[in-house]
């Protein structure tokens, strides 16, 4: 079975270049949606019609960028359709025609781009982080509770206040008075 997608961005755009090549692909069931591309989100025909996609299928997508707006987001799709044990054909780009061996190396080489992305981002975040804490930068949540106040919550405890009172007099939860202990 083919499944097609396409999508425009807003209301005043039309489909019909689209849904023509679509159908010149003899497609059984096309899905469409009008939606900004400026997101990988807000695309509910997109994940109806992979979702639609059993073994052996394809998902023949009329423009490529219509579908997705990043390397990584487009590698995601092509991930979540091959799981199904589906393939993507993209009309616009016939190198990205999964149903040929020549598209499967493509596919292949993308995922290798992908991956050393991900690595270099991740590389690049740690080493921020290191040289960020080295120049004395905390991470996580700010204390709820000052030094002085911790003490003086402390003090409070050891002479048998409640630990709802202590709270209530600090303007903070019960839990952040139990964690002193």
């Amino acid at each position: 079975m083919k499944i097609g997608y396409a999508r425009v961005s807003t209301t005043g755009q039309s489909f019909e270049r689209q849904i023509s090549n679509l159908r010149a692909e003899k497609v059984d069931k096309i899905y469409r949606e009008k939606a900004s591309g400026k997101s990988v989100r807000g695309r509910p025909e997109l994940e109806k019609a992979i979702d639609a996609l059993g073994t052996g299928d394809v998902l023949v997508i009329a423009e490529w960028d219509r579908a997705t707006r990043s390397m990584m987001d487009g590698i995601t799709i092509i991930s979540r359709v091959a799981e199904r044990e589906a393939l993507v054909k993209v009309l616009d780009k016939p190198w990205l025609d999964l149903t040929t061996p020549m598209g499967k190396g493509i596919l292949a080489l993308l995922s290798a781009m992908a991956e050393d992305e991900r690595e270099r981002i991740l590389r690049r975040a740690n080493e921020g982080r290191e040289i960020a804490r080295k120049n004395g930068a905390k991470f996580g949540r700010r204390p709820k509770l000052t030094d002085h106040q911790r003490s003086r919550a402390l003090e409070r405890l050891a002479s048998g206040e409640s630990q709802n009172a202590i709270a209530a007099d600090f303007n903070v939860h019960r839990s952040t008075i139990s964690r002193l202990r």
